[in-house]
């Protein structure tokens, strides 16, 4: 079967509710269910409770509290690198912005414009840059973190639809990322901007950042921004900047020249927060 085929059904079930109802499950609290369904849940993906701040599935009183467990201190070291791996996950892919184009999987691409939200001056500024695709997978820690000390200058919601956004999905679904739901942040740094972007996806409850709290729900039709370019909020490499209730993926977008990624990174390969990514090209 084609990956094309495989994802057909997804074109027909209806995401938004499934999504919805997922996420209306996962934030209720209800004692001996959510801890019912939380131990069947880290037995299924076996999910590493050892590295949880708080181990004891008992304590987590909502599904949502238990996605988003914070890790004990110093299990993530920070890499001796200009750029680290900003969460738990997989590559999908990355490497350079062949002009204004994203590479996806075998046969489809997408536009960095498409990607922000359809503001071609922002994305004009990562022309030839360079770019990163990560993917959270139900069992990876759920939390998202700076790859670089940056200061926060915009933040955009972007409407659009509710594919899974696992490997299958990327290689059936032409430009997947730029068609999710997904909240963009737009950075700024001693090097230029950066951009992260937080794709939704199917059951993904909401998504949240540290400065806002959660973005979505409500899901409405409209892009929404906010601007912060006159407030100082800055966060250094390491620091939570976000969160996903119910995993999904995270798209980077750094400006020319190229960056020299981890030579150890190929495709589908596990990252984990704080490994090297990438370095800057020296000028």
């Amino acid at each position: 079967m084609s990956d094309r085929s495989a994802v057909l059904h997804q074109y027909l079930f209806p995401k938004q509710a499934l999504t919805n109802f997922a996420g209306w499950v996962a934030g209720k609290e209800r004692g001996a269910v959510t801890t019912w369904i939380i131990r069947r849940f880290v037995a299924k993906y076996g999910v590493d409770m050892g590295e949880a701040l708080e181990s004891d599935i008992n304590h987590y009183k909502s599904f949502n509290q238990f996605f988003t467990r914070a890790l004990k201190p110093g299990v993530r070291p920070l890499a001796d690198a200009d750029l680290v791996c900003p969460v738990d996950g997989a590559i999908s892919q990355f490497g350079a912005i062949e002009g204004d184009q994203i590479f996806q999987a075998k046969g489809h691409n997408y536009t960095t414009t498409a990607l922000v939200g359809g503001d071609s001056t922002l994305a004009a500024r990562f022309a030839h840059g360079s770019f990163a695709t990560l993917y959270l997978s139900p069992r990876d820690y759920h939390r998202i973190h700076m790859p670089c000390d940056g200061r926060l200058l915009r933040m955009i919601y972007v409407p659009g639809d509710l594919f899974s956004v696992n490997p299958a999905t990327a290689r059936g679904v032409p430009g997947l990322f730029a068609r999710n739901e997904r909240v963009v942040c737009v950075f700024e740094t001693g090097r230029g901007p950066f951009v992260l972007v937080l794709v939704g996806a199917t059951i993904v409850g909401s998504m949240a950042t540290v400065w806002h709290g959660v973005v979505n729900p409500p899901r409405g039709g409209e892009l929404r921004e906010w601007s912060y370019a006159d407030q100082d909020i800055v966060l250094t490499k390491g620091d939570e900047m976000g969160r996903f209730l119910l995993g999904s993926t995270v798209v980077m977008l750094f400006p020319a020249p190229a960056l020299v990624f981890n030579p150890d990174w190929s495709p589908a390969r596990a990252v984990r927060l704080g490994e090297a990514m990438a370095d800057f090209v020296n000028l």
